[in-house]
């Protein structure tokens, strides 16, 4: 039996709790229970949108599907069908939504009006928002389309969600990216925007709080931006704030310094860097010159976790000091990862064999063979014993 569904947030996008009968409710074949509704505030996964969360008599809905005109309620208990139940959205989520949606709008009709871009892209998740532009900005064009965004929001223009009749339709100058000709919902943002979108929005802009565009890249030859507003954009500078008092604190410096001393901190991480590598090769050298190669001429050097640059050089200058083979052994968490070098010694077959014999990945030459083995000390110094 088909449903069809009243979508209450078609036209009330604040409206938080309603009730409903329960037409349907079968169990889910991916666990919970499948409920239908005669009417629901709930909205669900639809148009780049994750659906909203909330409760049905107290019982947790964690996910809303729609197909054709039926809106199906994934819960974790069954409700009794013909009963009435309470529903309550989560309205906090629900608001940080429209509040990103509805920027989301704005930004992609000032980029329409000034440099002819769609909107080719939208994803709004928990948190995060991102919408892709089919055309680049620079920095400073993404500067300016931001500070025009938050002067929409700050001139608190009406946002109306409308079905316009067929007449009207077709005279309406509007971004949709299907081609849309009956039942078409146009969410307007006075003065800015016109889009053809199924999804609940804010009243006023200035319900939004802010917009920030948080992050861009350059994306299959147009722009992705990360975008947040409203609630989400005030998480996302606290995060960011107290991230910066708590390094300004640490360093004594002032929060306009932040950028100089992470260079600072950096520079001298890459100077003590250089230093270690070079105290470590010295070692290398010397721990090669220490050593008198054993009676079959290798030489098995086994170290603590290693730079593969100066754990490389070590075997190649070993090479240069015993007549089989050198092999140097960085311990990891599963084994040891390995460098073997010989002047003498055609090493690929070797390790190709030892690869099999103790639960080894890798490969090169005949000169140098590289890569892991899950083994221990004992069984890779029994292998070099027969070699």
């Amino acid at each position: 039996m088909s449903y069809h569904t009243e979508k209450l947030y078609d036209t009330d996008s604040e409206l938080f709790a309603f009730d409903a009968t329960v037409l349907s409710c079968e169990a889910h074949d991916k666990g919970g229970y499948a409920v239908v509704l005669d009417r629901t505030a709930f909205f669900p996964e639809s148009g780049g949108q994750y659906a909203d969360r909330g409760t049905q008599n107290d019982v947790a809905v964690i996910d809303v599907r729609i197909k054709d005109d039926c809106i199906t309620h994934l819960t974790e208990q069954p409700l009794a069908v013909g009963s009435t139940v309470h529903g309550v959205l989560d309205a906090e989520l629900r608001l940080a939504k429209m509040q990103c949606h509805t920027g989301e709008h704005i930004i992609s009709g000032i980029a329409h009006k000034h440099y002819g871009y769609e909107n080719v892209g939208f994803h709004l998740g928990n948190g995060e928002m991102t919408m892709d532009l089919d055309g680049e900005l620079t920095p400073e064009q993404i500067a300016s389309l931001e500070r025009e965004a938050n002067e929409v929001v700050w001139q608190n223009v009406i946002v109306r969600a409308e079905y316009p009749d067929a007449e009207t339709l077709k005279n309406l100058n509007y971004r949709s990216k299907l081609d849309l000709s009956d039942g078409v919902r146009i969410v307007t943002v006075e003065g800015v925007d016109a889009c053809a979108c199924c999804a609940p929005h804010v009243k006023r802009t200035g319900e939004i709080g802010v917009i920030k565009i948080v992050d861009a890249i350059r994306y299959k030859g147009g722009m992705r931006l990360w975008v947040l507003c409203g609630r989400w954009a005030l998480e996302d500078y606290n995060t960011k704030h107290n991230n910066i008092l708590a390094i300004t604190r640490k360093h004594s410096v002032k929060p306009w310094q932040v950028v100089e001393i992470a260079d600072k901190i950096g520079d001298d991480l890459m100077a003590t860097k250089a230093a270690l590598s070079a105290a470590r090769r010295e070692l290398a050298d010397a721990k090669i010159a220490a050593v008198t190669p054993d009676e079959k001429g290798n030489l098995l050097f086994f170290e603590d976790e290693m730079d593969g640059n100066i754990q490389r050089g070590m075997a190649d200058g070993g090479a240069d000091h015993c007549t089989g083979i050198c092999g140097v052994f960085s311990a990891t968490d599963s084994g040891y990862r390995y460098v073997c070098v010989s002047r003498g010694i055609a090493l690929r077959e070797i390790g190709k064999n030892m690869n099999a014999k103790l639960n080894g990945r890798g490969g090169g030459t005949d000169a140098i063979i590289q890569g892991t083995l899950g083994a221990t000390r004992e069984q890779i110094e029994a292998f070099f014993a027969q070699i």
